[in-house]
């Protein structure tokens, strides 16, 4: 069923989902009561943070970017405990989407003051700006000190648009590969006591580019198999930390050896 609804535009959240427990009949009532039991066996959504040699970071939020509301308690201890890294590797590999609220509060610790990141047009509404806050809790990592995000394939939709939008700021450099391409919001229905449909309801449209992510995915600025991914990211943070002299205080973007700085999508 899946299958002959994409046949129609080929949009990655259009589907059919089966869930073996019977779901609420409220729109969304499936999809929010797969998201609480994920956000309770994930640590509140950041399942892994550790220091890497040489003062790197590694930090993984997954398997979602939750609602802010749930989040961002556990989004502030962990970017304060980062906050002393030289740098920082954001691990979205694993990360299959999330609210854009919440990317929008991540990019507040990695931006020094608030940014339009995204507008959201739905469907038969206006258009939502979001924009990184000028204030978060906790200590922010700062707009400074490099950043990689890690991508695979198994990468989607809210998780994509935080790699994308720190891609086109030129914030952070994006290292694995090609993500899934789902970039238009979507909601839920119950159609079924063990059924939920989920329908794209507008459109993200990147204020760099001009564009988004939708069918194309966030290309890599470092393309490796995300198996590698964070070996070679990690090499990247402490050739840049050398650059620096590590004090891990320059303005000027990280750029990986052997690459050109990334230009905006067109």
């Amino acid at each position: 069923m899946t299958t002959d609804l994409r046949s129609v535009n080929g949009d990655r959240h259009l589907r059919l989902k089966f869930h073996a427990e019977q779901v609420p009949e409220a729109d969304g009532g499936a999809s929010e009561q797969e998201t609480r039991r994920m956000f309770a066996e994930s640590m509140g959504g950041v399942p892994r943070l550790r220091r890497l040699p040489g003062g790197v970071a590694h930090l993984e939020p997954a398997p979602l970017l939750f609602p802010a509301p749930w989040a961002a308690e556990r989004i502030a201890a962990a970017f304060t405990l980062v906050s002393p890294a030289e740098a920082l590797v954001i691990d979205l590999r694993e990360n299959v989407g999330g609210a854009p609220e919440t990317v929008a509060l991540v990019c507040g610790y990695l931006l020094d003051e608030p940014t339009h990141l995204n507008t959201m047009h739905d469907r038969g509404g206006p258009g939502r700006q979001f924009w990184s806050p000028g204030h978060v809790a906790g200590t922010p990592f700062g707009g400074t000190r490099p950043v990689c995000v890690l991508t695979s394939r198994r990468t989607f939709s809210g998780a994509e648009e935080l790699a994308y939008d720190l891609q086109q700021l030129g914030r952070a450099v994006v290292v694995g590969e090609r993500t899934g391409g789902g970039a238009h919001p979507r909601r839920g229905f119950t159609v079924h006591p063990h059924l939920e449909a989920t329908i794209p309801t507008g459109r993200a449209v990147n204020p760099v580019s001009g564009t988004n992510w939708e069918l194309v995915g966030v290309a890599p600025d470092v393309e490796v198999p995300a198996e590698q991914a964070l070996d070679r990211a990690h090499r990247e943070a402490l050739r840049e930390l050398g650059r620096r002299g590590s004090t891990g205080g320059g303005t000027d973007r990280f750029i990986p050896s052997g690459t050109a700085p990334v230009q905006p999508a067109g």
